[in-house]
């Protein structure tokens, strides 16, 4: 699951904003599905098993934040896509703290 051509907000220290998922694979299935808003912490702990996004390569990605013995890593939900290595966290810009689906107050999920 990537975002392409991604303006992040020019938000003022820790405002949360939200983001449209857009969908290109199936990396994040089942637990993130098209059509899913995001809530993105821009200031939030990026800690182990976070839900993050990060500019990665050139380009905005969404993935779990997984510490390793060799650092940190980030992990696409699903195995045939593989990890990504970081050299440090500065590439993390965000932390998923809720996921909602239009219509569906229900179907809303926290992560933090």
């Amino acid at each position: 699951m990537q975002t392409h051509d991604l303006a992040v907000p020019e938000c003022g220290g820790a405002e949360s904003f939200a983001l449209m998922v857009m969908v290109m694979g199936h990396s994040m299935a089942p637990e993130f599905l098209e059509g899913e808003i995001l809530i993105i912490e821009p200031e939030g702990l990026a800690k182990d098993g976070a839900y993050v996004l990060a500019w990665h390569n050139e380009e905005w990605t969404f993935r779990q934040l997984v510490r390793t013995k060799a650092g940190w890593v980030l992990h696409p939900l699903s195995p045939a896509f593989a990890d990504a290595p970081l050299a440090d966290l500065s590439a993390v810009r965000g932390v998923i703290i809720l996921k909602a689906l239009p219509g569906r107050r229900r179907a809303s999920k926290f992560y933090v």
